[in-house]
């Protein structure tokens, strides 16, 4: 299957589209000002030890304090309190969405580790210790970042585990002499005693490609164990990649066909970062330089449109409607002006099995998470359940993230969960609403913002008039004057025209509108 990433890069937001035979499947945004903490490591100071949860507070130095539980820490409290003098650390569950389900097997020290029920949380931490933590879940909703001590520095072939004295092989490498292979090559080369996940790209590589991979891994380890040395907490110690690099170190395969980039310096930075670790994909980094803004061109922005929309039509006439809750998402399938030919049964299988490719299709778009429940039009017949749930499955495994699903219940629902590693789409797009006191979702500040940015670039490039204005709901034109007066006056002199904005204390959040003068 043939993939591409299109990347729509600013000054304020980085949009990252993965296209599959043409169709956007995923959509990853980062605005400069949230960037996610997944992934970087932080010296924290305990601030609550809660025995009753067997978890922790850590203040890491962000706006919530993240959480420990304590199985995401070491076992033995005397090793632990040793823990930062012998600039050691242990293995990262959580190392990436991709690689969760990889390892080959369970690290005998994970078990030992599970057998020891009897440790508690106090023994291991009091208020006030300082350690070294690693954010393993982004903040969802209330709750803060969730964090661990194992901590784990992926690369491009290996994720690095310092501590532990395990090898393990990605699952996704099926062949099992390859697999073999691939960890006599690691353990020959492993002078340090790390652990290490060789990773589902390595199938075919040889001892080059981790010789270079392990070099910069052990480097970033042991700078990253100086400056925890020297430096007080809380605070940041070492952050990971943006989405950009992040991304193409992460997923550019053999079946990804090219990287569009519309940003020169992007586009050049990428280029530089793949001809140093990846220079067989050099010539599948490329520049976008059309004047159609590149989401436009290749269909995403409307994809983004619908993806925030509750019902979603199907071809035949039937439709889905996506409930997101706090505790759970539901899925609802309707026949809608669908009435089939003769038989009932007919209709009703044709409707849900047309739905299930949606739903699997809308679930991985929307990036939803937790629990999912679906509700299938009730069929009559067995085989006709099955075909259904065999339909879904099938779906599903195409998706990255893992997820489980049971069988058709009687009332003719499925239960489903997805593991929840980010926001899902519309809750970094969209805010409650204010205008229905939370009971719906509008379009954030920031989104509308955003909009208005791109479709003002679209109208100074191709109008001859030298003003434009710009008539705002009062929450966007703070923002143009308080928080980004430097935009307007970047694309002034870019454009070399006169914008003007208005506020209008009528107009909804998602209205606006622009005027040449």
């Amino acid at each position: 299957m043939s993939k591409q990433f299109i990347v729509n890069s600013t000054n304020y937001e980085t949009r990252l589209a993965v296209l599959e035979e043409g169709n956007v499947v995923e959509i990853y945004i980062e605005r400069k000002k949230e960037r996610g903490y997944v992934g970087n490591i932080y010296k924290g100071r305990v601030t609550k030890v809660l025995p009753g949860m067997q978890a922790a507070f850590l203040d890491i130095g962000t706006e919530k304090a993240g959480f420990l539980y304590v199985d995401d820490i070491c076992d033995d409290a005397e090793a632990y309190r040793e823990f930062l003098e012998t600039e050691e650390s242990v293995f990262n569950n959580n190392v990436e969405e991709s690689e969760l389900v990889e390892i080959e097997t369970e690290p005998q020290f994970l078990k030992e580790r599970k057998k020891r029920s009897n440790v508690q949380i106090e023994d291991l931490l009091k208020d006030g210790q300082e350690l070294l933590v690693q954010v393993a879940r982004d903040p969802i909703g209330t709750k803060g970042p969730r964090l661990t001590s194992y901590i784990s520095l992926p690369g491009r072939y290996l994720v690095l585990m310092p501590t532990v004295k395990h090898i393990g092989v990605s699952r996704k490498i099926e062949d099992r002499y390859e697999r073999m292979r691939l960890k006599t090559i690691v353990e020959d080369l492993n002078k340090s005693n790390y652990g290490y996940i060789v990773r589902t790209v390595s199938e075919g590589k040889d001892e080059e490609e981790f010789i270079s991979d392990m070099d910069f891994l052990t480097k970033l380890w042991k700078s990253i164990s100086e400056k925890a040395e020297k430096r007080h907490s809380p605070g940041l110690i070492h952050s990971d990649l943006d989405l950009i690099l992040r991304s193409i170190r992460d997923m550019l395969t053999m079946d990804v066909e090219r990287v569009l980039i519309d940003s020169k310096k992007d586009y050049e930075r990428c280029l530089k970062f793949v001809r140093e670790f990846l220079p067989h994909y050099e010539d599948r980094i490329h520049h976008y330089e059309s004047n159609e803004p590149i989401f436009d061109a290749f269909g995403i922005e409307v994809e983004i449109d619908k993806a925030l929309g509750k019902k979603v039509w199907l071809k035949s006439g039937g439709y889905i409607v996506i409930d997101e809750t706090e505790a759970l998402v539901s899925i609802d399938v309707n026949t809608g002006r669908y009435v089939g030919k003769k038989n009932l049964q007919d209709t009703i299988l044709k409707t849900n099995l047309e739905a299930v490719k949606e739903i699997a299709y809308q679930i991985r778009l929307r990036n939803i998470g937790g629990i999912i429940i679906i509700d299938f039009i009730d069929m009559q017949k067995e085989e006709n359940r099955e075909k259904v749930y065999k339909a879904l499955e099938y779906e599903v495994s195409k998706d990255r993230i893992k997820t489980n699903i049971l069988k058709i219940s009687e009332l003719g629902l499925i239960q489903m969960t997805r593991k929840r590693v980010r926001e899902s789409l519309s809750k970094i797009l969209c805010q409650p609403c204010e205008y229905c006191e939370g009971r719906g979702m509008v379009k954030s500040v920031d989104t509308v913002f955003f909009d208005i940015l791109r479709k003002i670039t679209r109208e100074l490039s191709r109008v001859p008039h030298k003003k434009i204005m710009i008539s705002v709901h009062p929450s966007i034109a703070d923002k143009f004057y308080e928080e980004e007066n430097h935009i307007i006056e970047d694309l002034e002199k870019t454009y070399h025209k006169k914008l003007v904005i208005k506020t209008d204390f009528d107009c909804h959040l998602e209205e606006y509108d622009i005027m040449t003068m």
